[in-house]
């Protein structure tokens, strides 16, 4: 008869001999319990390697590494106390631990579908800003030993997302050796600083001013930068709408609250920046214009796809604005919408053509006249701007 003590000698042996992949821990034996699920894997690090353990709560992830010993004894603890049913999967093997009701523990074995493993941390994944960079522990998202702090894991993938993002639209833009960055609507500078530090990396000459409407936050990151030496990295207290300097190469516009999106894109378009990158956030403008208004179409009659249509009206008209204006524009997810539902990117690359412009004009008319609407906020900044 098989028992817990049977599936422990799989794991203790699977571990000696280094075929061990991974372990998940799984059914607690209450379903409304907070922790609901253990990962485990094995990691390299300078000291040899250790065994990451994720605890998957309702709410909430954490993370802990273990020698080898100290996670044999944490799953054993687990399997004893909390977790009825285990999958090892090793090299050679998957192997799972089954409890039934009535408390019967069986074992099940399967040939392993992988045959190698490798111990690196994310090793499928390149990481554009590597977790011991300085910038990221004086913004609180790493520890001073370079670990990635467990509820900044969100951020720090975010950071690498983000990079990678724009790692393609450089590539695909065309820009000076010392190109001049604007983010406006910077906020702590956690995408500032990344950019700067990644661009400056690449060998361009690079310079980064954020905008800010927070004091404090501006306050902050201009102590951070001059702490890291970041000699052209500023940060500057104003709204966007008051930023005059028009001699910008790369704009970046991530969550800018109420009609602030639109503000930026109109800066980014008036200097005929290379690369406008924006995540469009508050759609007030449009829906503002259109309430009271009656309207035939049945997707409307709900509240919440009236908001998603206001959201993709507005983007969609921002896209054909850019592309109007000689922009080639792609709207695409930007991180996924578990962990935000305001997740989709505006881009749009400069390529100085008019050839959209007569097509994008006609169809931002037909949109407006579909949903009855008079303008938008970023429609009327161009024209005032002209």
């Amino acid at each position: 008869m098989s028992t817990k003590q049977d599936f422990s000698d799989h794991v203790h042996a699977s571990i000696q001999d280094q075929t061990f992949v991974k372990l998940t821990l799984s059914k607690p034996p209450i379903k409304t319990i907070p922790l609901q699920n253990i990962f485990v894997k094995p990691v390299r690090i300078k000291d040899g390697t250790l065994y990451s353990f994720t605890y998957r709560y309702l709410s909430k992830d954490e993370t802990k590494n273990y020698t080898a010993d100290e996670a044999l004894a944490e799953i054993n603890l687990q399997l004893d106390t909390h977790f009825k049913n285990a999958t090892l999967c090793t090299q050679d093997q998957n192997c799972s631990l089954l409890t039934s009701k009535k408390g019967k523990v069986t074992i099940q074995k399967s040939k392993a579908v992988r045959s190698s493993t490798s111990l690196a941390h994310d090793h499928n994944k390149k990481k554009r800003s590597e977790a011991g960079a300085k910038y990221l522990q004086l913004l609180g998202i790493s520890d001073n030993q370079g670990q990635i702090i467990p509820k900044m894991a969100d951020k720090y993938r975010q950071i690498n997302k983000f990079l990678e993002i724009m790692e393609g639209l450089i590539q695909s833009s065309t820009l000076p050796q010392s190109p001049k960055i604007v983010d406006m609507g910077s906020g702590k500078g956690y995408l500032t600083f990344a950019l700067y530090e990644y661009m400056t990396q690449k060998g361009y000459q690079v310079s980064v001013t954020g905008i800010e409407l927070r004091k404090d936050l501006v306050d902050f990151c201009n102590a951070t930068a001059q702490q890291l030496g970041y000699q052209q990295l500023q940060f500057v207290n104003q709204p966007i709408q008051d930023y005059e300097n028009n001699d910008i190469d790369i704009l970046i516009a991530l969550h800018a609250c109420d009609t602030a999106t639109d503000d930026a894109l109109a800066k980014g378009i008036a200097s005929k920046a290379g690369l406008i990158v924006s995540a469009p956030c508050c759609h007030k403008q449009v829906r503002q214009q259109l309430k009271g208004k009656p309207t035939a179409n049945p997707l409307l009659k709900y509240g919440i796809f009236k908001e998603r249509q206001y959201e993709m009206v507005t983007d969609t008209i921002r896209a054909l604005l850019l592309e109007r204006e000689g922009y080639e524009s792609k709207i695409f997810e930007f991180v996924s919408n578990e962990h935000t539902r305001k997740n989709v990117m505006l881009v749009g690359v400069n390529h100085h053509s008019k050839k959209n412009h007569d097509s994008a004009t006609q169809k931002i008319a037909e949109l407006k006249s579909e949903f009855g609407l008079d303008y938008q906020q970023l429609e009327k900044l161009i024209e005032e701007a002209n």
